[in-house]
């Protein structure tokens, strides 16, 4: 029997330092978002994923925000600035101290990369064997102009040459760099420390690795990924075909999983949903984070969910909203034009128009009619409404939180509920009916006298 190997350690150097004035806006650049995660933090998930048990964020002076969503995704991650804009291998050694700790595997990404899968960062780490110095990504670029080009030869990477600095052979190479990199963490400050800045830009190239791994003889190799999945943002028309992507691709798992889209292109996912077998879901349907929809359940047309769980079998829609804390049982329905915040709907429970249901308990069997409201917020505080198992509230009734309806009850359609309902009683509580007979008759001769003498 052979003796388990130790498992290799990886840290992951993460540049979040780039400002992003093309995006036109106040917020940095990684922290605009895609499927509800910003860039920072899908890239943060992935090189986690792929195995990182160090992380390192380097970002720009003055961004407390950015540090701020570091905290955020990995607490434990360590934040470096980079005070000064000298080229990448000078922000990587803005992380010289966890560089130190000398980690098996290095593993360097940027923020405004967030489709990058974490199969393909664990990818470059077993590449990392047999005397490899570097490892980079690379992709064969459709419109290469502008890109670092990959020189090979014989399968080895021999250099990465950026586009400013390239004669016209090197140019016509499309290949391209993707600016992921890993590096043997044994070798990796001795390789940064050597790179230097004789090139147009008067910059320290993380480029350059590969010609420094290679003097100081070390291997270095190339890892190609689909050009798609290595896309950066860098203005609000990137962002938005990075989107695209991404949904594209969640559309793909969802299916592939069981769940039957009927209008694919027209339904959005966020980066957490989690969505079961045999789930339907119709046309212009929107999930925010944090939804969870189990097997059989059917999200009806032109439905926004956010922050809910949907139980098995459960219906929604169309024209439905559950927002944050929304929880349907098995079978529950909530139907068009119906709200849920912060709210159980017991098993079987109907809710199927019209209403508004926020912090409250639906009993199993429960039926709310159409119109309903739980006045849950005098403005102050937020109260919460009880409906017992198998209780029924008639139509365009106001529940006025706190208050309890016990199992089985009835309300009468059109009351305002201020105080607890027994169970098994009828609650009614609006104004008694008053009729007049002859009334509309006089009221017309009046009124029609009244005109004629204008």
């Amino acid at each position: 029997m052979t003796e388990m190997q130790p498992a290799r350690t990886c840290l992951a150097i993460v540049l979040a330092a780039g400002e992003g004035t093309r995006m036109k806006s106040a917020r940095p650049k990684v922290l605009h978002e895609v499927a509800g995660r910003s860039l920072l933090g899908h890239v943060l998930a992935a090189v986690t994923t792929a195995g990182a048990d160090a992380l390192a964020v380097v970002i720009g002076p003055d961004r407390p925000d950015v540090a701020a969503e570091v905290r955020k995704h990995a607490p434990h991650a360590a934040v470096f600035i980079q005070s000064e804009r000298k080229g990448t291998a000078h922000a990587v050694l803005a992380a010289r101290e966890s560089l130190a700790g000398k980690h098996d595997d290095v593993l360097v990404a940027f923020a405004d990369t967030p489709l990058v899968r974490p199969e393909t960062f664990a990818d470059l780490r077993k590449a990392l064997h047999g005397g490899v110095g570097v490892a980079a990504l690379g992709f064969e670029a459709k419109d290469p102009a502008g890109y670092g080009r990959f020189v090979t030869q014989d399968g080895a990477l021999h250099a990465i040459v950026e586009h400013k600095d390239a004669d016209e052979a090197t140019r016509r190479i499309t290949l391209c760099n993707a600016g992921l990199m890993a590096l043997n963490g044994h070798k990796a400050l001795a390789i940064l420390d050597a790179i230097g800045c004789a090139n147009a830009q008067n910059e320290y190239y993380l480029t350059d690795a590969v010609a420094v791994a290679r003097a100081q003889g070390l291997k270095t190799v190339a890892r190609v990924a689909p050009e798609a999945e290595v896309q950066g943002v860098n203005d609000r028309v990137q962002l938005a075909a990075v989107e695209a992507d991404f949904q594209r691709r969640k559309r793909l798992e969802a299916m592939l999983a069981g769940a039957t889209l009927i209008a694919p292109e027209t339904v959005f996912f966020s980066h957490d949903t989690v969505i079961g077998r045999d789930v339907l879901i119709e046309p212009n349907v929107v999930f925010g984070p944090g939804v969870k929809v189990a097997d059989n359940a059917v999200i009806h047309a032109f439905s926004h969910l956010e922050g809910a769980s949907v139980g098995s079998s459960a219906s929604i829609g169309p024209y439905a909203r559950l927002r944050p804390g929304a929880e349907l049982a098995k079978g529950a329905r909530v139907g068009n034009f119906v709200e849920i915040k912060a709210a159980a709907i017991g098993e079987g429970a109907k809710v199927n128009h019209l209403t508004y249901i926020g912090d409250a308990e639906i009993g199993a069997n429960a039926n709310i009619g159409a119109g309903t409201i739980t006045c849950n917020y005098d403005g102050f505080v937020k109260s919460r409404t009880i409906i017992g198992e198998g209780a029924f509230v008639g139509s365009n009734s106001a529940l006025v939180a706190p208050v309890t309806i016990g199992a089985g009850a009835y309300v009468g359609s059109g009351s305002v509920i201020t105080r607890d309902v027994k169970p098994d009683a009828l609650a009614v509580a609006r104004g008694r009916q008053m009729e007049r007979e002859g009334w509309a008759s006089a009221f017309r001769a009046a009124a029609q006298a009244r005109k004629a003498r204008q």
